[in-house]
């Protein structure tokens, strides 16, 4: 076996964290079937040159038998603050051999200690009545005489920040710190800069921003946060001779006004290149007319390292057309709904100006639609300074969009000169799927690259308009289908510790985190997200630890679900089922559902983690919840109060009715479904949870046919329209009415998305086994549809790359799958009946399966035999009809 992907706390090599015992794990790769780790050996070294003699000086973990390669707990010396360590791994098969020593992975530690900064927070003076939009430029030149053994540099801000050493940027994140509350927490970043350093004269030369500090954050004024930007920094270089010097922040710099003069989130960025200083970020540059930078008053909250690695470019992209409208204005198609910024080549005067529009969206009249945009206004300015070939692009804001309107552009536009650039957080993709009908691809690519437009440093509901908040009930009908598209879980680590600190005083979660007055908290199906999403990052992941994290507050929510509700039964307010389509499930009905939704997933979490007491009490506190709501929305004949598709979706799936009335409810809800001409109902809350309903019913017939359908409203019926997004509302356009109401209608939204769960769950077939989190043992339970014909996914796991791929070619269907190395999965493989002589159709690899050694028929069900596979690819064949 092979040893490959080595991480630290969900992460690849990362820099300045703070975890006292990092998680550790490492995948597997073997051309052998069946095979799995029996024992492990981990060596963490101070340095490189030990790790590569074979020392362990930090820890050495000796022969552990054990088959864990996820979330192992750093077992050795305290970790010291500021400090790298090196790490590698050596596993033993089943059969006892070793593998080679994986390669070297390393992490660093940040600083442990507030009051290791030294330094102080630095800015400039900001003129009364504005906010820190003209971004400023801070410098520190300093001499290093002794040669540099190891250099990292720390920074944070209260707004944003890019580093510079000489022409280079620091680091590979944007928008940093990220978005935080401010009035509790801020994040830092940790960069090793040692190659970057060099004995003399050297300079770091910073760029700062309003950002969320002190910009618009949605539609509220700039300041909410405060007035000016600040930046806190410190860079710790360690000399050859064992000495050290320390550059930190102080009222020692440099400061002065650059060519950034405006700059906003929401509204765009201004960028004169004629008042850029020339080689402001230079060593030699003469800096004796800046003032000083005025030192701020010190931050009261807390300063953090960062649980993921922040927003940064995934990748470009090249306009698919570029169309002139006369006068000198552009527009521009990238092909792609997106969120980024345009990257711009141009060659002109000194002061020609070029102008920057975007829009998701087209009007009538072939000119950019940006009414839904309400007060954003996603406008970027470029202001030339003549001479060579410049290139431009912003630096502390980013748009949502497809077409940009570019006016004053100096000579002919070419599709060469505009380039996309891509923006996002956990730019690790992780699940790919194809199928045999075109429609579904690109509602799964929408679903995808809505994903990452609206993961930027938290997950936002749109990237475009005056908004881009974290709402809570978005992202928890998403997170699972977000944890197939994307290695998701150390940026769901970090939203999650942003919910929690805002959590009420009175349990209740907030409605969006981070926080902002304007709305409230507790809100049923919102609130509920700091249960679900903790218990889905466990569940697919498995590492019990975010768990640990947040059950205190997951309690604290449960104890203000009882105290606000009446026999156990929710009060008849909140949101509903958000942007449902010609239906009301009853709010009553929504709210005790999730009230118990939210209490059965806390007793799975308290079992989880040890807690038995507290799980036995909460499983009975859920048991007392059905009751009621059967009790108060229930007929003996299985309707649900209201009869919508929601209210059934969600009694089914949150185990609320009993057994007998099930199938009835489920009967009636497939009938609404077939009532309306095969097309759905549902909202935001209801709409993730559809399909897979059905298919657990026994409708997936029905689920397909909702899948498929194209016609108003239906998932297909954007796709039909040229959406290459997933849209805010069913009706966000239709041929009938043109645009919905501009006051809410994003194209770039991906709640609706979350149908691709169900897509890798059910079409593709790969899902968790309930008592099994993580991928070690999982199911592949193919659907399968002759419309569709065929489908491949795959799926980047903890373990390993999970591979489902069925093609129907006349009444066979061929079934090839990937389980990776130290996991095992049960196929389901349609037959004919359900007797052994259903196995005679059955070969895998060419042969009947009956002769198999390297798996093992374990049964049927429903028309199905059973195979426990061990890893490897295996490639079946079964007549089933």
């Amino acid at each position: 076996m092979e040893i490959v992907g080595l991480t630290v706390e969900h992460r690849d090599n990362p820099q300045g964290i703070d975890a006292s015992s990092p998680r550790l794990g490492w995948k597997l790769v073997s051309e052998g079937r069946a095979k799995v780790q029996r024992a492990y050996r981990i060596l963490v070294a101070g340095s490189r040159e030990r790790l590569s003699a074979g020392e362990g000086d930090v820890w050495d973990s000796g022969k552990v038998a054990s088959g864990q390669s996820t979330h192992v707990a750093y077992g050795g010396q305290p970790l010291s603050s500021g400090k790298a360590y090196y790490w590698k791994v050596r596993v033993w098969d089943e059969k006892g051999v070793p593998s080679r020593w994986s390669d070297t992975g390393q992490w660093s530690m940040g600083l442990l200690d507030a009051g290791e900064w030294n330094g102080e927070w630095i800015g400039y003076n900001v003129p009364e009545g504005e906010f820190g939009q003209a971004a400023c430029c801070l410098r520190k030149t300093f001499v290093l005489l002794r040669p540099v053994r190891r250099a990292m540099l720390y920074a944070t801000a209260l707004g944003l920040y890019e580093i510079f050493l000489g022409d280079s940027r620091v680091g590979c994140e944007y928008l940093t710190p990220g978005w935080t509350n401010y009035s509790n927490r801020v994040l830092y970043q940790s960069y090793d800069v040692t190659e970057r350093l060099a004995s003399g004269a050297n300079a770091i030369a910073v760029l700062l921003g309003a950002g969320w500090y002190s910009g618009h954050v949605a539609h509220i004024e700039p300041g909410f946060y405060g007035r000016s930007p600040s930046l806190l920094l410190r860079l710790a270089v360690e000399h050859d001779d064992g000495s050290r010097t320390d550059i930190v922040s102080d009222g020692s710099w440099k400061v002065s006004r650059g060519g950034i003069v405006y700059s906003d989130l929401i509204m765009g960025e201004t960028c004169d290149a004629r008042l850029e200083p020339t080689g402001w970020r230079h060593a030699g540059f003469d800096d004796s007319t800046w003032p000083f930078a005025n030192v701020m008053e010190p931050y009261a909250g807390r300063i953090q390292a960062p649980k993921d690695d922040g927003v940064r470019i995934a990748q470009t992209i090249t306009p698919i057309a570029v169309n002139e409208l006369g006068a000198g204005r552009y527009i521009v198609d990238m092909g792609q709904n997106m969120a980024g910024w345009v990257r711009l080549k141009a060659e002109g005067q000194a002061g020609d100006t070029i102008k920057l529009r975007f829009a998701e969206m087209l009007d009538g009249d072939g000119v950019i639609y940006t009414a839904s945009l309400r007060s954003a206004k996603q406008q970027d300015e470029f202001i030339l300074a003549g001479g060579a070939p410049e290139t431009f692009e912003p630096h502390f804001t980013y748009h949502g969009f497809r077409f940009v309107e570019i006016e004053g552009y100096p000579g002919e536009l070419s599709a060469d000169s505009v380039e996309g650039v891509v923006l996002h957080s956990g730019a690790s993709l992780t699940g790919r799927l194809e199928t045999g009908h075109s429609g579904v691809n690109r509602l799964h690519s929408n679903a995808a690259w809505s994903m990452r437009g609206n993961f930027i440093s938290v997950p936002t509901d749109c990237p475009q308009r005056d908004e881009r908040l974290g709402w809570l009930g978005d992202a928890q009908i998403f997170a699972r289908t977000a944890t197939f598209m994307g290695n998701v879980a150390a940026f769901y680590e970090k939203w999650m510790e942003d919910v929690e600190a805002d959590q009420f005083p009175s349990g209740a979660f907030p409605d969006i985190a981070p926080y902002m007055p304007f709305v409230g908290g507790g809100t049923a199906g919102w609130g509920d997200a700091g249960v679900i999403v903790p218990w889905t990052v466990y569940q697919v992941y498995g590492d019990p630890e975010i768990l640990r994290r947040h059950f205190d507050a997951m309690i604290r929510w449960i104890a203000y679900l009882q105290d606000t509700c009446t026999d156990l039964i929710r009060p008849d307010e909140g949101y509903g089922d958000w942007l449902s389509i010609g239906a009301e499930t009853p709010k009553d009905v929504l709210a005790t559902a999730y009230f118990g939704y939210s209490v059965k997933l806390t007793a799975a979490a308290a079992e989880a983690i040890g807690k038995q007491e507290e799980a036995e009490r909460l499983q009975s506190l859920f048991c007392d919840i059905r009751e009621a709501f059967i009790r108060e929305f229930v007929t003996s004949d299985g309707r649900v109060k209201g009869e919508t598709q929601a209210g059934y979706v969600l009694a089914l799936h949150m185990d609320l009715l009993p057994i007998d009335l099930r199938p009835l409810a489920a009967a009636r809800l497939a009938g609404d479904i077939e009532s309306k001409g095969r097309h759905l109902s549902t909202g935001f809350l209801g709409v993730g949870y559809l399909l897979p309903v059905l298919s657990e019913a026994g409708y997936t017939d029905l689920a397909y046919g909702l899948l498929l359908q194209d016609t108003f409203p239906s998932w297909l019926y954007s796709v039909r329209n040229g959406a290459t997004t997933i849209w805010e509302r069913w009706d966000g356009w239709t041929a009938e009415n043109g645009f919905q109401d501009p006051g809410m209608n994003s194209f770039n939204h991906y709640s609706l998305g979350s149908v691709a769960e169900w897509m890798y769950r059910y079409m593709a077939g790969i899902d968790l086994k309930p008592d099994r989190p993580g991928y070690s043992d999982f199911s592949i339970y193919p659907r399968l549809s002759e419309t569709i014909g065929h489908c491949r996914a795959e799926f980047e796991s903890v373990y390993g790359t999970i591979v489902s791929e069925w093609r129907i070619e006349g009444g066979s269907v061929s079934l090839c799958v990937s389980v990776p190395v130290n996991a095992c999965a049960t196929l389901y493989v349609p037959v004919l009946d359900n007797r052994i002589s259903g196995l005679e159709a059955v070969t895998e690899s060419g042969k009947p399966v009956m002769q198999a050694e390297s798996f093992e028929f374990q049964g049927f069900e429903d028309n199905r035999a059973m195979f426990r596979l061990g890893s490897g690819n295996y490639s079946f064949v079964s007549r089933f009809r």
